[in-house]
């Protein structure tokens, strides 16, 4: 079973490790050692400071005091997935969702989106956007199929070249959050 919960400084290698094996599968157009320099860097340690607030084994997710939630999935034991997003007053960012590739197809990363989603409703927010590579298809058809529209392209730099990175958007409403 998957359960998602709140994520704590313990879980950085487990991150670390699911962004890296997520990266190699859906960036092939990224050279491998540019991936796994860029992970290293995001999500270096302490990996509070790349996370937006971790410190001191406190989830960095209270909402009211940063405006950041990460969250993950994990099985038996094991960080399978995670997100991230922040809050602004009205509108909520996901920053990142990825899954390991072995677990890809098992509503993993429906179930992060789903909890991130009533986390933003909590808090208010009206439009929710997520963001990703443009490159990246399986992204792309998972954003449409929950029911967001590519809103803009803009540019991202990782390893010094420059990436379109998709921008996806979509309204929320408090009634998503009574399911």
């Amino acid at each position: 079973m998957t359960t998602i919960r709140r994520a704590f400084d313990a879980d950085a290698d487990g991150i670390r490790r699911v962004a890296r094996a997520a990266w190699h599968d859906a960036y092939d157009s990224l050279d491998s050692d540019v991936i796994d320099e860029t992970i290293s860097d995001w999500y270096a340690d302490p990996l509070g400071s790349a996370l937006h607030g971790w410190a001191g084994g406190v989830p960095a997710n209270d909402l009211d005091d940063i405006e950041a939630t990460l969250l993950v999935a994990e099985q038996d034991g094991e960080i399978i997935g995670f997100t991230q997003g922040i809050t602004m007053p009205t509108m909520g960012t996901m920053l990142r969702l990825y899954v390991h590739p072995d677990h890809h197809g098992e509503g993993v990363g429906t179930a992060l989106y789903d909890r991130l989603e009533d986390i933003f409703l909590e808090h208010g927010v009206e439009q929710f956007r997520a963001l990703d590579l443009a490159s990246n298809d399986r992204s792309r058809e998972f954003f449409e199929n929950l029911g967001f529209e590519r809103t803009n392209i803009r540019t991202l730099t990782i390893g010094g070249d420059p990436y379109d990175e998709a921008v996806y958007s979509r309204k929320l409403s408090p009634e998503e959050g009574d399911d």
